[in-house]
């Protein structure tokens, strides 16, 4: 048997446990976990360095090593979101339907784990941590396949989580890594029906289309995040630069950070070089249409007229449109489905975007930066799903949990 397979058998072996661990084991277990990480805060730095020295030398950019990155700041919010984990209402066995038939019989639809997930992931060490933590929550058992970019630092952590798992009351093996990170690992990974339940990736667009092309195991689809803000006329101008600045400056690796700023001609004309020197400031290089172009010198034209893809960097594309609808039509074209904003003081026109837009996210005067399951008060996201069914935005607590029908009777016949 494969390591592939031992640890899909494994994994499947723990999580008939977890089905049904008590709440208190399970959170035991995950402050543990949170403990451990501040322990072993040293040795984590020090493997997460050993990534960064090698992505360097392979000429990785600087949007993915700060994606990689870990920092005591970064671990400390590890440790914080795996004990708000704690804090938070375990959501298995919660009652969602409950029908009392004239026969007599009693239905009741509960909340259950999942059983197996896995995870596929490029970059972002962080997501070992909060998928380990959000499934055993969950009483899910999780398997995880990092990035040879991050292989040190997800090692290191994973072996925090088996050293927080040793002491408590739940199997050593709920939570497996991959460590083999070759390309066939990931198609064995795809087709492991036997042993997953969930296929989950977490990365860039050609990840997440590998796995949709090829894996038999059901995924949830977590997007690219191609995010737009679009600019109304009766916008206040401070509140969208800042807003603006925010969405593409705060941290630009990032799936919810912009990508396209979309601004009314009236709104252009009266507030655009306040916006594009606001942008610059922050070393924002600005790619624009033809009417942009003509507006600001240093605006320069989008490359290959590419307005889909993501650029996980400090660079925007602006657009300059007469109306709402003219945004939402440039949307519809080129969303990702994450995350959609509009600025405007028109109620009318906020209503108009948050019914039209299709997008996991909808804002009306703030940021896109807060489409995070921390943020949302999830403790932790497993990801953020841009599809439709099943689960959609910040991956949570609920969206690793499906639900069974138990039907208490007395002898009824049909």
């Amino acid at each position: 048997m494969s390591e592939i397979r031992d640890k899909g058998k494994a994994a499947k072996e723990a999580s008939i446990i977890l089905n049904v661990a008590t709440t208190e084991e399970k959170n035991q277990a995950l402050q543990l976990i949170a403990d451990q990480l501040l322990v072993e805060q040293d040795q984590l730095l020090a493997e997460n360095k050993k990534d960064i020295e090698e992505g360097r030398e392979k000429g990785i950019d600087d949007a993915v090593l700060d994606r990689i990155l870990l920092t005591p700041e970064r671990i400390e919010a590890m440790a914080e979101g795996v004990r708000l984990l704690v804090d938070l209402k375990d959501p298995i066995g919660e009652t969602l339907e409950e029908i009392h038939k004239e026969n007599g019989l009693h239905i009741i639809k509960k909340r259950v784990p999942i059983g197996v997930i896995a995870m596929i992931y490029e970059a972002r060490p962080n997501v070992t941590i909060d998928a380990a933590s959000l499934a055993l929550k969950t009483g899910n058992a999780v398997v995880l396949r990092g990035s040879s970019s991050a292989k040190h630092s997800n090692l290191a952590l994973w072996r925090v989580i088996q050293r927080g798992l040793e002491k408590s009351s739940l199997p050593v093996d709920s939570v497996q890594l991959i460590e083999d990170t070759s390309r066939e690992t990931a198609k064995e990974l795809f087709t492991l029906n036997d042993y997953l339940d969930v296929l989950i990736p977490r990365g860039g667009a050609k990840l997440i289309q590998t796995v949709i092309r090829e894996s038999t195991v059901p995924v949830i689809e977590t997007g690219a995040g191609n995010c737009h803000v679009f600019i109304d006329k009766s916008a206040d101008a401070k509140m969208a630069i800042d807003i603006v600045v925010n969405a593409k400056t705060q941290r630009p690796s990032v799936c919810n950070a912009i990508e396209t700023v979309l601004i009314d001609s009236n709104w252009l004309a009266q507030h655009g070089k306040s916006l594009i020197n606001a942008l610059q400031d922050q070393d924002v290089q600005i790619q624009g249409d033809d009417q942009l172009q003509a507006f600001h010198p240093d605006v320069v034209a989008v490359e290959q007229n590419d307005w889909s893809s993501e650029y996980l960097d400090l660079t925007v594309r602006v657009k300059s449109v007469e109306n709402v609808q003219q945004a939402l039509d440039h949307i519809a074209t080129y969303s990702t489905k994450h995350s959609e904003c509009i600025i405007t003081q028109t109620d009318a026109h906020a209503e108009q975007f948050l019914n039209s837009v299709d997008a996991a996210a909808v804002y009306v005067n703030a940021s896109t930066r807060f489409t995070d399951g921390f943020e949302f008060g999830y403790g932790a996201e497993i990801g953020i799903s841009t599809q439709k069914l099943h689960a959609r935005g910040p991956m949570g607590l609920e969206a690793l949990t499906s639900s069974k029908f138990v039907i208490r009777g007395t002898g009824q016949i049909r």
